[in-house]
């Protein structure tokens, strides 16, 4: 249980790990405002009783000293729980919150080879469940089974103040209690692990299930057919279950454990009073601990079982930050130039070499084309020179400086990327052009957006720059979202655009209007383009033929013509696919 604290705190971020230490100590000052009813029953029926034993007149004054005593405990428990609550409260979802942008901060600078090793649903379940986990989870059992240790802990000082025997047996179960506390956490151990993998499984085939939509639907992949999704819902339910069965019969067992110390204190205080060793009115404030102690008791065991999976969660989103990123503390350089250069570079999947030995030179204000078989390794080149990626050997310059000098950030701010397959947000069309430049006036957003051919189309919308499009741009069409991702990148304003296959799934009908986009993009920049059509590719100043990891050949459009290679059968292959007809 301490480890598993201590982590949960480390965990923390300074400022959050304070608000909990906080409600620590108040949840000490609130135990002992509860303990002190303890002193209140006890003036109370030390008054009753020795009124009734000794005949003698009841003293008023008892009422009103019990009362007070009562009052204070009931007063400073309300206003010490209510602090311990906000405090606790606001330091588990803030703590969430920050670890969310801290998590989403580091995945920026992760190599883009972790996103194709890890689903996307594990990623997403990190991100939502177990973050929700820890803030709404963790908060409440972290305290209640502290504030349920303290409880106890005063509930045993106040009984050692009228008998310490009996504080003895107090002890002994407290104790006892702790000890059956540790087989739930090893119970749960076993079983914790296999929860958040299935709810990770779960996530992911949850998202898999919506993104193939359209396949389901065209398959007649739904509701009972859809075998897979149901199979990983049932496992999750399977699981989920058995957590809860191994649990309760332990829990059982504590909760009896919590009863039979109450009851031992009942009978150990009776056992005292008829052998004349403990006065009647203390027997009677010990029957009145013993139901408090069991409840403490009770208090913070109903939790404990939920400390194990806080361990987990916590090693979850710690395992994510702990991994390595890129090296980005380099310096904020300006380049003087922006000429490109790969000097026999090398680069590998796993055991898989997909770059083997490329060196080149992209002068400043070129366009260059990668074409090459599909696998051939166009689109990762252009990751190591946009450094998505860093080389396994090798360097790639910019302006005549390795990238990984760069810091990150000043790095990024020479590229704009238009990728094949496009990502908007579920936001305004307005605020997914000046996506990264968030202060940008609507003016330029306007402007960048009647160079990449969107505007006419844009204002046409209901609500036109302020129309909300579905996540990933599903209430577009494909051309659509192109230009739009085009205006994007036309407001960045990069001196290095990369197109990768930016027309390949444009219909003939808006072709034309893109090609325009593309030509206002890259006027006056250093473009890098992987394309499979010729009329892209065949006014390049340079052609790069990738195959197998090398380049074969390079040279300009009739260069590579000449040398009736690989480029000569692109462009046979390209002008057959043309010209047939239905």
């Amino acid at each position: 249980m301490y480890n598993t604290l201590r982590r949960f705190f480390s965990f923390c971020d300074n400022e959050n790990r304070k608000k909990f230490y906080y409600a620590i100590a108040i949840g000490l000052v609130n135990s002992f405002f509860i303990a002190l009813k303890i002193v209140a029953v006890s003036i109370m029926f030390d008054a009753v009783i020795t009124s009734a034993t000794e005949n003698a007149p009841f003293n008023p004054n008892a009422i009103w000293q019990s009362l007070l005593v009562m009052l204070i405990s009931v007063i400073g428990a309300t206003v010490t729980k209510k602090s311990m609550t906000m405090l606790q409260t606001e330091g588990g979802y803030r703590t969430c919150a920050n670890k969310r942008i801290e998590i989403a901060e580091h995945l920026r600078y992760l190599p883009m080879g972790y996103f194709n090793k890890n689903s996307l649903g594990e990623i997403t379940a990190v991100t939502t469940n177990t973050m929700e986990l820890l803030g709404d989870v963790a908060t409440r059992a972290v305290m209640m089974v502290l504030q349920g240790i303290l409880d106890s802990v005063f509930i045993i000082v106040m009984i050692a103040l009228f008998n310490w025997k009996i504080a003895l047996v107090a002890s002994a179960g407290f104790l006892l209690f702790l000890f059956v506390n540790v087989f739930m956490r090893v119970a749960v151990k076993g079983i914790s692990k296999s929860k958040h993998e299935v709810d990770t499984k779960q996530v992911n085939s949850i998202l898999e299930y919506i993104q193939g939509i359209a396949e389901v639907k065209a398959y007649n992949l739904t509701g009972g057919r859809c075998h897979e999704l149901n199979q990983v819902i049932d496992l999750c339910r399977k699981v989920n279950t058995g957590m809860e069965l191994r649990c309760i019969p332990i829990a059982a067992i504590q909760s009896i454990v919590a009863k039979i110390t109450g009851v031992a204190i009942m009978l150990f205080s009776i056992h005292l009073f008829l052998a004349d060793s403990l006065p009647l009115a203390h027997c009677a404030v010990m029957l009145v601990c013993s139901f408090m102690l069991f409840s403490a008791l009770e208090a913070g065991g109903n939790y404990s079982a939920l400390l194990r999976i806080i361990d987990l969660s916590v090693g979850k989103a710690s395992k994510i930050l702990a991994l390595p990123t890129m090296d980005i503390e380099g310096s904020e350089i300006t380049p003087d130039d922006h000429n490109i250069g790969a000097h026999n570079i090398r680069f590998a999947y796993d055991k898989t070499t997909v770059i083997d030995g490329i060196s080149l030179n992209i002068p400043a204000n070129s366009t260059v084309a990668f074409v090459g078989p599909s696998g051939s390794g166009k689109t990762t080149l252009c990751h190591l020179l946009a450094r998505f990626w860093d080389t396994n050997s090798g360097n790639v310059t910019l302006g005549g400086t390795d990238v990984k000098e760069y810091s990150m950030d000043a790095l990024m701010k020479n590229y704009s990327f238009v990728f094949q397959n496009v990502y908007l947000f579920h936001d305004t069309i307005a605020n997914n052009i000046r996506f990264g430049n968030p202060d940008t006036p609507l003016e330029k957003v306007i402007i960048a957006a009647k160079r990449a051919c969107c505007h006419d189309f844009i204002e046409q919308l209901p609500n036109g720059y302020d129309t909300i499009i579905g996540e990933g741009g599903a209430s577009l069409s494909g051309g659509e979202k192109q230009r739009i991702s085009i205006a994007r990148a036309i407001l960045k304003d990069a001196p290095v655009i990369i197109l990768d296959e930016a027309t390949a799934n444009v219909d003939p009908e808006n072709e034309d209007k893109l090609i325009n986009a593309v030509n206002e993009l890259t006027k006056d920049k250093t473009v890098i383009m992987i394309a499979h059509r010729l009329k892209t590719v065949r006014h390049a100043d340079t052609i790069f033929v990738v195959d197998k990891g090398k380049i074969v050949e390079q040279g300009n459009h009739n260069t590579l013509m000449a040398l009736n290679g690989i480029y000569t059968r692109f462009v046979e292959g390209r002008k057959k696919a043309v010209s047939w007809k239905l």
